[in-house]
């Protein structure tokens, strides 16, 4: 079963399948380093580790969590407990898969609807596209939706909205250019009500994360929704590029101090052989990815499962 933030729905067909073609380059890479360290070899030395160690800060995965593996390896082998070389795959998958569980957290549950779902992320993430396929998606769930408007900094953002509004035959809720943020948000809000909307997903500013201001911005609208809905917003979902790798870190962090993300939504992960970021994301910041982006598509937004990713990975 999917969890939602209305209970929980069918399980997403073939998205075990979907993943792995979406992790492709990721699962090639990897797995192709980590078949090369182990082929044909019995004993566990310096060499093997320097070679698992490689394969593992190429896809990205991090330097701490990588540490971890290699001294667990380390240790089992001191104490005979690895029969072979070939039982370090298993050993690293099981690791991994226990790095994104301690991160992952049931989906908040919304009594009553609309549920109001914030998304933040810089310019360049993926942001508005997420918004696009996230509204394709709660509606494929049979649930209403309204787009709301509230990057008024930049007039191409409210018209890429509006395009993807067309697209998914979903209302927009949008002021002029310049127009207060808030006062968007207070009006959508507004609007869901009335028209007893299940869901309202709410676009901002492609902040940089050194921008003081504008994140300012972001907590006033985070209390101008709890207004309107006392236990808005439910979901603050940060959207970021995967292919940014570890750099998106720091701009993850930011957004996590000032906007109260409850959970990620990594993007592109498709072009990029460095997927095993997901986990180094997920262990710094000790937050759940949600979604992961695999490709153009309004249906190329899939909830993430921290088992079947790894499954996707190593099987």
């Amino acid at each position: 079963m999917i969890q939602t933030l209305f209970g929980a729905t069918e399980q997403e067909p073939n998205l075990l399948e979907r993943l792995k073609a979406g992790i492709q380059k990721t699962r090639a890479g990897l797995m192709d380093r980590l078949e090369d360290a182990v082929a044909g070899r019995k004993e566990i030395d310096a060499d093997l580790l320097d070679e698992l160690e490689y394969a593992l800060i190429t896809a990205d995965v991090g330097v701490n969590t990588t540490t971890e593996i290699l001294e667990n390896i380390r240790q089992r082998a001191d104490r005979k407990q690895l029969a072979d070389a070939g039982e370090i795959k298993q050993l690293i998958a099981q690791h991994l898969l226990e790095v994104l569980e301690a991160a992952d957290r049931p989906v908040p549950q919304v009594a009553e609807p609309p549920a109001v779902v914030i998304v933040v992320g810089v310019n360049g993430s993926g942001k508005t596209t997420t918004i696009g396929k996230l509204a394709a998606r709660y509606k494929s769930e049979g649930r209403s939706v309204l787009l709301c408007a509230a990057d008024t900094f930049r007039a191409a953002a409210i018209e890429q909205l509006q395009v993807w509004g067309v697209r998914t035959s979903t209302d927009v809720i949008r002021q002029s250019p310049g127009a207060d943020p808030s006062a968007v948000v207070f009006d959508a809000l507004q609007a869901a009500k009335a028209r007893k909307v299940d869901y309202v997903i709410i676009d901002t500013a492609g902040r940089l994360h050194t921008k003081t201001n504008l994140m300012s911005e972001l907590e006033k609208m985070r209390r101008t929704a709890a207004k309107v809905i006392p236990t808005a917003p439910h979901e603050v979902l940060l959207v970021l590029d995967a292919t940014t790798g570890q750099n998106g870190l720091e701009q993850a962090r930011k957004f996590t101090e000032s906007s109260g993300v409850t959970g990620l939504v990594l993007t592109k992960l498709d072009g990029t052989a460095k997927g095993g970021v997901v986990v180094a994301i997920t262990r710094e910041l000790n937050l759940p990815i949600r979604y992961v982006g695999v490709g153009e598509q309004a249906t190329d937004l899939l909830p993430f499962d921290p088992g079947k990713f790894i499954t996707s990975l190593f099987e």
